[in-house]
């Protein structure tokens, strides 16, 4: 029996990168995968083609995750279409760095909304489904920099920080019911966001980190199947990163 059997899981930001990476581990695993990206556009149809292929229900949905009436409406919709939510990966997340003398306040306000915001608006909306369910995995995407700070990320660094203190808070709340509550730490991912870097910058980072290379999309995905499925029955309020020994 594949680990994900016969559950289904929403993932935030799950067209492209790594969330894209997740949606495909989970339903080769058996999962039906329900996923939402700002635009319901040719990535969410491809995507939604190569889930299916695996004899699994998919279906993208054009959201806002920072939109706590969007979100609402979200987990309404995946329900009347899939029925229940065993899973969720609140991975929906931006970048504006700078350093803090010159980070607008809209950079600072707009980050903290995506990033942290979000995972509140979510995890808000789905907890009614999981606590009549008595059960539900909530995996938080977080990062190395939420847990060390980074200069030139102060806004991206205190997003990704408060939500490792926002997943400890559920994990505590929610426990009693059979919901857990992790975060995943990802380093340095190849990723559309991480492309956009210089061969001077990339080298840098990948020169700190003992395993010598940059992340795959799917070696998170590979946590977050650890997570998702009952391997992890008693993991909750965890943070684990996947960053190849990167000190931050």
């Amino acid at each position: 029996m594949k680990l994900l059997e016969g559950k289904t899981a929403l993932i935030t930001g799950g067209a492209r990168g790594i969330g894209k990476a997740i949606a495909l581990r989970f339903a080769s695993e058996g999962a039906n995968v329900a996923f939402s990206d700002l635009n319901y556009d040719d990535a969410a149809k491809a995507l939604e083609a190569e889930l299916s292929a695996y004899g699994v229900k998919a279906k993208g949905f054009a959201s806002d995750a920072s939109s706590f009436e969007g979100s609402e409406k979200l987990i309404d919709d995946v329900m009347a279409d899939f029925g229940r939510i065993d899973v969720l990966v609140n991975n929906a997340g931006i970048t504006r760095d700078n350093l803090l003398m010159r980070m607008s306040e809209s950079d600072w306000d707009l980050v903290i909304k995506v990033n942290l915001k979000s995972v509140f608006n979510m995890t808000k909306a789905v907890q009614k489904v999981m606590l009549k369910q008595r059960s539900g995995s909530i995996i938080n995407m977080s990062s190395v920099v939420g847990v060390g700070g980074n200069a030139g990320q102060s806004n991206y660094s205190a997003s990704k920080a408060g939500l490792i203190g926002f997943t400890k808070s559920m994990a505590q709340e929610l426990g009693s019911r059979s919901i857990r509550c992790n975060a995943i730490a990802p380093g340095f991912i190849e990723t559309d966001m991480t492309a956009k870097l210089t061969d001077e910058v990339r080298k840098a980072w990948i020169e700190d980190i003992p395993l010598r290379r940059g992340g795959r999309p799917e070696d998170v995905a590979d946590v977050s199947l650890f997570l998702a499925s009952d391997l992890s029955s008693y993991v909750t309020g965890q943070v684990i990163s996947v960053c190849g020994g990167m000190q931050m």
